[in-house]
């Protein structure tokens, strides 16, 4: 029978130290954010992205089969990371990189983005006392609760008595 993870929702502070990770535990970033037309446009404009389906409506309207403008993958990736940072990499020392990620539905003005992080692994990083490194699968829902993207990563951080 498959073990069920404990699930953590923390009202306040900012990230966690190694010891605090445990492989299994699932942790609910709280709050969501609501993908704003203008958070999008901006974010799009700032990173150059100038690809119809994600900036005209009217194209997205007559020559997609979503028929409305589709929020860039890039957006909902660092939307999740923002999301997860007060609870999982708020004390991180480095992302040691992204190993994937996953589109599975599309998000779209006006839908809320919760997130939720899971620890795969912890590793003690014996050549850099006072270091562990987690393995966190990110996954992003809309409000209605489907999956709309994953993404695997790992941290470096601080062990609580090297601090």
């Amino acid at each position: 029978m498959a073990r069920r993870p404990k699930i953590h929702q923390r009202a306040m502070g900012f990230g966690r130290y190694f010891e605090e990770f445990e492989v299994g535990e699932v942790y609910r970033h709280w709050p969501g954010k609501t993908v704003t037309e203008y958070d999008h446009h901006l974010f799009s404009l700032l990173t150059m992205v100038r690809h119809p389906l994600h900036i005209d409506a009217h194209h997205a309207r007559t020559a997609t089969r979503h028929q409305q403008p589709l929020v860039i993958g890039s957006y909902v990736f660092s939307l999740l990371l923002g999301l997860s940072e007060s609870d999982v990499a708020g004390r991180a020392i480095t992302h040691c990189g992204v190993e994937k990620v996953e589109h599975h539905q599309p998000v779209f003005h006006g839908d809320t983005l919760y997130a939720e992080s899971e620890v795969l692994t912890t590793t003690d990083i014996p050549e850099r006392e006072g270091r562990g490194q987690v393995a966190l699968e990110t996954r992003g829902r809309n409000q209605h609760g489907t999956l709309v993207m994953t993404l695997r990563r790992e941290l470096v951080v601080p062990k609580r008595r090297a601090v």
